[in-house]
């Protein structure tokens, strides 16, 4: 049963047990309520293109066959970018995250979070566009949310040309190699921005380059 002024839900994720679970706990949330899953990104634009009505959310696998979480991402910032997508896996590699960002992800949960923190997170999901666990960054957010009541950071022009770099997939030793620079200065380029952002990670540094526009999704 719908319940009126709810949010909608879709699950994408290959294995059905889980799925099933994770739509009876949406569907006892108040707010929330599941449409339908879908076993990979194929089969989600299938049921989005013959649905009439667009989920509010997507709660997103990471590795799944046929079509994977990334590129289901990246098709959903191109088609759908209206859609707050989650990203939702067992995967909490630095670089996995930060792929699923930089194509668009809202947000990062791991597949063993809390059902209370589960709720809050879809709530402040739908509330304010997007959610960051402390799996990924509490510190970021802290600065993110501060940006309006602090002096803007002034950054060099070689530590924006690192930070645009730091959002792809390049090891930092191939970062230094790009800005024709020693390791070691590409070293200081990082612990310069991490103490000037209030950051601990790259992905922090992500999160910060996406809130500022520096690295577009």
């Amino acid at each position: 049963m719908i319940k009126d002024n709810s949010y909608s839900v879709v699950i994408v994720d290959d294995h059905l047990l889980f799925a099933q679970a994770l739509e009876n706990l949406v569907n006892t949330f108040k707010d929330f309520h599941v449409l339908y899953h879908a076993k990979n990104g194929k089969e989600l634009f299938e049921q989005l293109n013959k649905n009439d009505q667009l989920p509010d959310v997507v709660l997103l696998d990471i590795n799944m066959p046929i079509m994977n979480g990334i590129e289901t991402m990246q098709e959903l910032s191109k088609n759908h970018p209206e859609i707050v997508v989650l990203a939702l896996s067992m995967d909490d590699e630095e670089s996995t995250i930060i792929k699923m960002l930089r194509s668009g992800a809202k947000g990062y949960l791991l597949k063993d979070i809390h059902p209370t923190t589960f709720k809050d997170a879809l709530t402040e999901a739908v509330q304010k566009g997007f959610y960051y666990s402390d799996q990924i960054t509490t510190t970021v957010l802290g600065s993110l949310h501060r940006a309006n009541k602090t002096p803007e950071v002034t950054l060099k022009d070689r530590e924006i040309e690192f930070l645009k770099l730091a959002c792809t997939e390049k090891t930092y030793k191939e970062i230094a190699g790009d800005m024709f620079l020693s390791p070691k200065t590409i070293d200081g380029y990082r612990e310069t921005l991490f103490e000037k952002l209030h950051i601990k990670s790259r992905v922090g540094l992500v999160l910060y380059a996406i809130k500022h526009n520096y690295f577009k999704v």
